[in-house]
């Protein structure tokens, strides 16, 4: 009964974490800016507000008690952070969001494959359905905004790196999360990958500081709505759920944001967009199905 409740608490977050990074893809819209510079002061904002919550954790001792290989993939874990951030929000601006939006929501077989190869996690038959089902709603509904030109078709391989690079993201931290606090964690994460955004910025000469203030304002609600409630909030969860699961429920990303764009760009919902995503959260709701099925199971031969 504990765990049954533990997944439904679970689902709720994870209902927060994508609806906040569903919004990500509408404030990127609203910006002018360019996505390097998005994405680097979406984390750089985001270690500000979260350093008072720093107060109570040692950063230093954490890091101390860890051994090399883990501080390894720790900074591992925040290049490729930064990898993913600027690869994605660059692909933005070469094709449309929705071929960039498939692509991405490649996610949860990379990790299946880097599950089984790094940490030898099999996937159940009815994972791979859910999963299978989940991909297929995620194409369909951006089945019609699929780019063709030489432009898109880059904007499509920076999105798919940018797929492989989260994927190693999150394979990077799975276990990390379990011998740091969640908010330490992240804190170190967000500091390399801010500063891997940084030396790009500067390597390609981009401008730091000249944008007006409603450009100000979107790199704050980037860092407060797809961040804190959204990648950190998925931090927290990566311990307990597994990346798999993390990256399953980010499948519904793309009918996430195009259900906001509906409402807050008065952009309109065609029937295949529709039926993709209905398509996606059903195999989204089988693979939260079966994996209750399976706590079940394992308890019912505990008593």
């Amino acid at each position: 009964m504990k765990e049954t409740k533990s997944l439904y608490f679970n689902a709720v977050l994870l209902t927060i974490g994508v609806i906040s990074i569903g919004l990500s893809s509408i404030l990127i819209k609203w910006s002018s800016a360019p996505a390097s510079i998005l994405g680097m002061y979406r984390l750089f904002f985001t270690l500000v507000i979260i350093t008072p919550m720093m107060r109570k954790v040692s950063l230093p001792a954490i890091i101390k008690e860890l051994s090399r290989k883990d501080l390894i993939l720790l900074v591992l874990a925040g290049f490729f952070l930064g990898l993913h951030f600027l690869l994605w929000m660059e692909s933005l601006d070469l094709t449309s969001v929705a071929s960039s939006m498939i692509l991405l929501s490649l996610q949860p077989l990379f990790i299946m494959i880097g599950s089984f190869v790094m940490f030898k996690e099999r996937t159940t038959g009815g994972g791979v359905l859910a999963l299978s089902v989940a991909v297929i709603g995620s194409a369909v509904t951006a089945w019609g905004d699929i780019g063709l030109s030489s432009q898109a078709l880059y904007g499509d391989l920076l999105s798919l790196l940018g797929a492989v690079a989260s994927s190693l993201y999150m394979l990077a931290g799975q276990n990390l999360v379990r011998k740091i606090p969640p908010i330490a964690y992240s804190y170190i994460v967000f500091f390399v990958a801010a500063v891997v955004m940084l030396v790009y910025n500067l390597l390609q000469g981009t401008a730091l500081f000249a944008y007006d203030v409603k450009e100000w304002v979107l790199f704050l609600l980037l860092a407060i709505v797809p961040t804190i409630f959204g990648q950190m909030l998925f931090n927290r969860l990566l311990g307990s759920l597994g990346a798999t699961t993390i990256s399953m429920v980010i499948v519904a990303e793309p009918a996430v944001a195009i259900l906001l764009a509906s409402v807050l760009l008065d952009e309109r919902i065609s029937l295949l967009q529709a039926v993709g995503g209905a398509v996606t959260l059903a195999g989204i709701g089988l693979f939260f199905w079966f994996k209750q099925r399976m706590i079940k199971r394992s308890q019912e031969r505990l008593s």
